[in-house]
């Protein structure tokens, strides 16, 4: 039985049309199949490689914290030196009011704790989130997220969910002194990068304080360094009471965090005592890669260039006429086209011409690209043309 054949049979599948690359190893932007054929990642493992594959200084701080010890608690009961130097350097670039980490595994969870966090703090049951948001595939996370034909199979979820129009300054009056937590991505991924007008976020943020509800940021796959800053609020002037982080933080490990204050997170050691818990979360060796990531975004990412590169690539592709309309910040990449078989038809030719490209779960008719930041001009200018090419030879 082939590798192929194998994977298809004894691994759980998760869409009919996998991309289904043997992969053998990657490095930098590019990931090398079995076959020796490299492909270009445009979508970063989508927004996990920030940094590329396998940067130098991750691979270090994984293999030297191999060296002393993997798991040896679950998290909360012993003193880590990962853990301690990961939200060390979280606080390093988080705002004074968020100055307190709880790490866990993946993105979807730290929204589960947000979820858990709002009520706990506040007393009360209502979640409000926004109609294309998307936070995760778990019963909460799922409850909590806009896509309907994604949730209708697996109802009843969570009660007590409140959608609201993304973007509409109106439909704020509708949180209310019931609301316990309004969560919302700061950028929206998966509707096709939606960002979001300044006066609605500032809106939002006054309506919460007014009803004191906790106004809860979703980066897990805008945040550490997409959007051309290391956190998406950053572009906003506004600092949320809870963020949520996953993807890119781990420098490609496993991981995610809840970020609050520490009056808040307290909430979770008394009434009931270990209100949260987790057994894998803040596993030494993904904290130890996760800090040296934090480290080369602070020490090695050129915002400018991120800016500059982003912009350049967008010119690129939307020269082609049959792109009809560009979302983007940073290096987060919408392009709309006439229908969601021209996408698939664009994302294919592109894997054979070797630049990975994706789409949107609830924006079909766009392709999406979040480039490793680390991305090159030459390389910038590279998979823009194969792209193009791409594009023209399925017209």
């Amino acid at each position: 039985m082939s590798n192929k054949d194998f994977f298809l049979e004894h691994l759980g599948q998760t869409n009919p049309f996998p991309f289904l690359i043997e992969v053998e190893k990657a490095e930098g932007i590019n990931i090398t199949a079995k076959s020796g054929k490299v492909y270009m990642d445009m979508i970063s493992g989508v927004a996990v490689n920030n940094i590329g594959h396998r940067h130098p200084k991750v691979v270090e701080a994984i293999k030297n914290q191999a060296d002393k010890y993997l798991h040896v608690m679950v998290y909360g009961e012993f003193v880590q030196d990962p853990q301690n130097g990961l939200t060390n350097a979280l606080l390093s670039v988080l705002p004074p009011t968020l100055d307190s980490v709880y790490v866990v595994n993946s993105g979807t969870e730290a929204n589960e704790a947000a979820i858990k966090l709002a009520k706990r703090v506040t007393g009360k049951m209502e979640i409000v989130s926004f109609r294309g948001s998307y936070h995760g595939s778990t019963m909460g996370s799922l409850s909590i997220s806009g896509n309907e034909i994604k949730k209708q199979a697996f109802r009843p979820l969570l009660p007590d969910v409140r959608f609201l129009m993304h973007n509409d300054i109106e439909g704020i009056k509708q949180i209310s002194e019931k609301t316990a937590g309004v969560i919302i991505e700061t950028i929206q991924g998966d509707a096709g990068v939606r960002i979001p007008d300044l006066a609605f976020l500032h809106a939002l943020r006054k309506r919460c304080n007014e009803v004191g509800a906790l106004l809860i940021f979703d980066e897990i796959q805008c945040g550490i360094g997409r959007t051309g800053s290391m956190f998406a609020f950053e572009h906003f002037g506004i600092v949320p009471d809870v963020l949520t982080l996953g993807k890119a933080l781990g420098g490609g490990m496993p991981i995610g965090a809840l970020v609050s204050s520490q009056k808040n997170l307290n909430e979770f050691t008394y009434n009931p005592m270990l209100g949260h818990i987790t057994t894998f979360g803040g596993h030494p060796v993904v904290c130890a890669a996760a800090t040296a990531c934090i480290e080369v975004m602070k020490t090695e990412i050129n915002w400018n260039r991120v800016e500059k590169y982003g912009k350049l690539l967008e010119e690129i592709i939307a020269q082609n006429p049959e792109i009809k309309a560009v979302r983007r910040i940073g290096m987060m990449f919408a392009f709309d086209m006439e229908s969601s078989e021209r996408v698939a038809k664009v994302v294919a030719k592109c894997l054979e011409k070797g630049v990975l490209t994706f789409w949107f779960l609830s924006h079909p008719y766009s392709f999406r690209l979040s480039p490793p930041l680390i991305i090159s001009e030459e390389e910038i200018r590279e998979a823009g043309k194969r792209i193009l090419e791409a594009i023209q030879e399925t017209t």
